[in-house]
């Protein structure tokens, strides 16, 4: 993860300066100086140290990964081994965080508080390869490209960025310019792209209307893209996002299922496991309506941030099973029902677009062989993939506000993570009452 503008940069050019005052100190004989001289020393060349040093953003650092599961809240359903979107085979997440400037809002300077992240369906190795996929839109009041051609091919081709709301433009012309420079023309001798960007807003935390993301960020977040392990919170374009009106951002969680007949070509053969992994952008609701497992969390950690909602959620759902585009549109809208089980009513200002694809069915869109056999599942036996969906789409909301810190941003902005303690203790609390 790229972290542009934060304190990591002036600590580094300052270790540099006291290397460089500390290796002269040894060269000088102390037979040489009085000590009067050696402080002085000492003393003009620490200020000279310091001086051209500009004072980090005061953002608090996060340094300890929790996620919802390490607090106790009972979740449903089996986890794959990191808990993430990237335990579906061949998914990898890249990150760029921009994080620069304090105090007052000054449009085009800052303070930034913003980035971009990228999925790869099948990871830059196979970058080319699109998967079958399938759109749907909750509420309206927001933006995602290219799902028009996703809904009329039935492919989604290239990666999934995620930004701010006034970083999309940018964000989808530099994942064509990336496209182009690394991917070369298609079997017509065309190379051409219709890419999915997606965004939220972060205008509270974030000079949205400074235009911060630029094309090299895109660029990062693609070629920094990971299997495995990723982090969650306040990175990549989760870093400026309000959740519940507590901070919110990045979040990601994933279940493994057996559906019953598939795998199963004799009686000893166990059913072949299949994986559903979502991400999430989280950028919505008021925090009355925050909902963990039942608990009216909200209710009981009161606090407003602004009169209104005025964020958004992008979803992104991924699975290794065989699914077809309309079938990956139904599971599309189950994202709605995990959503729905946090507390969201998805309000009139909440932008709540979902996409889901599938890993199966490699080379699917190739040219040839004109006649292919694609492998695809009955309908009647997709209701684990729908209740891992929701399961995992309620979890990665839940994380996204769990792993987080708190953060101030523009014109001192401070939004508040949920709390552990407090957290802990209701769900204490309401074990002992049962």
């Amino acid at each position: 993860m790229a972290t542009i503008g934060s304190c990591e940069s002036s600590d580094m050019t300052y270790a540099t300066h006291l290397t460089y005052k500390t290796h002269l100190m040894s060269r000088i004989p102390l037979s040489q100086l009085g000590w009067a001289f050696l402080l002085t020393l000492v003393l003009l060349l620490d200020a000279s140290a310091r001086e051209p040093i500009p004072a980090p953003p005061k953002v608090e650092v996060h340094t300890k990964t929790v996620r919802a599961r390490d607090l106790g809240i009972p979740f449903d359903g089996t986890p794959g081994k990191f808990n993430a979107i990237t335990d579906v085979p061949g998914v990898e997440v890249g990150y760029t965080t921009l994080i620069s400037g304090e105090g007052k809002l000054e449009v085009g300077k800052g303070p930034v508080r913003t980035g971009v992240t990228a999925i790869l369906p099948r990871g830059r190795d196979a970058m080319n390869d699109p998967v079958f996929a399938g759109y749907f839109s909750l509420n309206g009041n927001g933006e995602m490209t290219g799902t028009a051609w996703v809904e009329e091919s039935g492919f989604l081709e290239g990666p999934i960025v995620l930004t701010n709301t006034h970083s999309v433009g940018v964000a989808r012309d530099a994942v064509i310019a990336w496209r182009l420079a690394h991917g070369g023309p298609d079997a017509e001798g065309f190379a051409w792209s219709l890419p999915v960007v997606a965004e939220t807003w972060d205008g509270w935390l974030n000079d949205v209307d400074g235009f911060h993301v630029k094309p090299e960020h895109v660029a990062h977040a693609i070629e920094s893209v990971q299997s495995g392990a990723i982090e969650e919170g306040s990175v990549g374009g989760g870093t400026g996002m309000i959740c519940y009106e507590l901070k919110g951002g990045t979040g990601t969680a994933s279940r493994v299922v057996f559906v019953a007949g598939i795998g199963e070509s004799n009686s000893s053969a166990a059913p072949n496991p299949f994986t559903i992994g979502v991400l999430v952008q989280a950028n919505c609701g008021r925090r009355p309506q925050l909902t963990i497992r039942g608990l009216e969390v909200g209710k009981k950690i009161p606090g407003s941030v602004y009169k209104r909602e005025t964020g958004s959620i992008i979803i992104v759902v991924a699975t290794d099973a065989p699914l077809l585009p309309h079938q990956l549109k139904r599971l599309a809208r189950r994202a709605s029902l995990g959503l729905a089980r946090t507390g969201s009513v998805s309000g009139n200002g909440s932008g709540d677009l979902f996409i889901a694809f599938s890993t199966g069915n490699p080379h699917a869109a190739d040219a040839k062989p004109p006649i292919r056999t694609i492998e695809t599942m009955p309908n009647d036996l997709m209701d684990p993939l729908f209740t891992a969906t929701v399961e995992a789409t309620e979890e990665a909301i839940i994380n996204a506000l769990v792993d987080n810190h708190d953060m101030t941003g523009r014109d001192n902005h401070k939004v508040e993570a949920l709390p552990h303690d407090r957290l802990r203790a209701l769900f204490q609390k309401r074990n002992q009452s049962r």
